[in-house]
């Protein structure tokens, strides 16, 4: 199969120029102006970018979690991120307490397996790590996990003491891998939660109340400094305040490898709307919670300076109707998470690029370039160069959608709202190519289940 794009705008995170790109045997084998070639496929991108096939690093698929299970699976949720501009992504496979991770690995192998519409790849989630079932870590390296998410928040589910945090830290500096870290300080907040829900208070709003942004600033310095001891690079996930960024700044400042990942519902949403009527706050309920919207201007002042590295969604939703009424009597049941997959390319353009915010090059490095760097696919994935996979993303930048949960050109989730609803963005994927494939076209899926492969990444690269 060959593609020949004519008349792009070609965007990476270092580039800006106008050329033709040939496509063969699913990677970019040229690059140059007025290419007269035969294809299998022509696209004419006049007046259009071309933009890396972005790499969103943190979604959960088909995951178990407060009584149900997310309710996008591998097949629709690929579909849905690939609708939005993202061809590549990174999901989180759970070890059960008490179980192999390697087990684990097989579990998430089998739900994703034949199902994908894009290229994934998976972080293990480690809910312990008896001394006896730390070389499993190395094994999971050469399997091609080559990053780990802990927990120091959800006690008695996911959470995992400092011994275990700095034991995994340890190993995973020995074996080039990088640590992914979920940092609030879970324990004390269960002790807020506690005492709201005795005193009556238990409505979605007191979901963001009871977890102040100084337990997540907390758990950013304190997993900092037991990754800056272990010598291990490490990666904080859906960072959401100011006070949580301070804490990065300064380990950055003093030369540590600290690194961190933002979200759009923290760039774009805020704690007001968890003052809706009746129970439509409970939306919104995510872990981190929204913030105060002043919050907002500091973490663009992260992104531009390079302080947040990239832009993931925590892509976990659950349905209103079905799912998130489970805590209709009490916040603290209702399943932490939210939609976001597909949507997250036209945001961050609107809302960065459109504005001022950030430049062109900085959105790539900030949707695929910078996470792929991390976590060892570049520049297989994360830039457009010959040898590099043809991920390419034909991208209309003056093209307005309403993002909302009845239009058919921005909703494919799985899920019975959108978190971003009426939002109105100018700036809009068109046309996705996977490993040289056209998978969407103009709103419409055009590729099949089972397109995507998993990928065995490669040991921490590194963005310093």
């Amino acid at each position: 199969m060959s593609v020949l794009i004519k008349n792009g705008r070609v965007i990476t995170a270092v580039d800006d120029y106008l050329a033709d790109i040939f496509i063969e045997n699913e990677t970019v084998t040229l690059i140059g102006k007025a290419l007269e070639m035969e294809a299998d496929e022509a696209i004419d991108a006049s007046g259009k970018y071309l933009f890396p096939g972005g790499l969103d690093p943190h979604t959960h698929l088909d995951m178990p979690f407060g009584g149900t299970t997310s309710a996008d699976d591998f097949e629709t949720g690929t579909r849905a991120a690939a609708h939005g501009g993202t061809t590549t992504l990174i999901d989180f496979a759970i070890q059960s307490k008490g179980h192999s991770t390697l087990e684990a690995l097989d579990t998430w192998h089998a739900k994703a397996d034949g199902k994908t519409a894009i290229d994934y790849g998976f972080h293990m989630i480690v809910t312990d790590l008896e001394d006896n079932r730390v070389h499993e870590m190395k094994m999971l390296a050469d399997a091609g996990v080559t990053s780990y998410k802990l927990f120091m928040a959800y006690p008695g589910v996911l959470y995992v003491d400092d011994g275990t945090i700095y034991r995994a830290m340890k190993k995973a500096g020995e074996d080039g891998t990088v640590v992914c870290m979920h940092a609030e300080n879970g324990i004390v907040i269960d002790e807020i939660v506690k005492q709201a829900v005795a005193d009556g208070k238990t409505e979605p709003k007191y979901h963001a109340i009871t977890r102040p942004t100084r337990m997540e600033a907390e758990g950013v310095h304190r997993a900092i400094s037991i990754a800056e001891v272990a010598h291990v690079p490490i990666y904080i996930v859906h960072l959401s305040s100011s006070d949580a960024l301070e804490q990065v700044m300064l380990a950055r400042n003093r030369g540590v490898h600290a690194f961190a990942e933002t979200c759009p519902q923290y760039l774009f949403l805020d704690d007001s709307y968890y003052d809706q009527e009746g129970f439509e706050g409970a939306k919104y309920v995510m872990t981190p919670a929204l913030r105060e919207k002043w919050n907002q201007d500091e973490l663009w002042k992260g992104l531009k300076f390079g302080d947040l590295q990239s832009i993931a969604t925590d892509h976990c939703p659950f349905c209103f109707k079905d799912q998130k009424v489970l805590g209709i009597d009490d916040f603290s049941k209702i399943p932490n998470g939210a939609p976001g997959v597909e949507n997250r390319m036209s945001l961050v353009f609107n809302g960065g690029v459109k504005t001022g915010r950030i430049s062109l090059n900085k959105f790539v490095e900030l949707t695929s370039t910078a996470a792929a760097k991390t976590f060892g696919l570049f520049p297989k994935k994360g830039t457009i160069a010959v040898g590099s996979d043809a991920d390419i993303v034909v991208f209309d930048p003056n093209r307005t959608e309403t993002i909302s949960v009845n239009n058919a050109c921005t909703h494919h989730m799985n899920v019975d709202y959108n978190s971003y609803e009426g939002f109105e963005v100018t700036g809009f994927t068109e046309t996705v190519l996977s490993r040289g494939k056209i998978i969407i076209n103009n709103c419409e899926y055009v590729g099949k289940k089972g397109d995507g492969h998993f990928l065995k990444r490669g040991l921490y690269g590194g963005m310093k």
